[in-house]
């Protein structure tokens, strides 16, 4: 459990730079560069939580 919380953690912090070297190249809409930033918040949020669970 701790393990999945500390990789969905990592996603969360790669998936934004990932997000703008696309809006960038004009690969991706700036609208399509914010959801994947909000989604990317989550991500990390539910690692967070998931490795709290995973510590006790």
């Amino acid at each position: 459990m701790r393990l999945i919380g500390q990789t969905s953690q990592r996603l969360g912090l790669l998936l934004p730079a990932f997000a703008i070297i696309l809006e960038l190249n004009h690969t991706i809409s700036l609208g399509q560069m914010l959801m994947m930033l909000v989604a990317s918040v989550c991500l990390f949020g539910i690692g967070r939580i998931l490795e709290g669970y995973g510590q006790t």
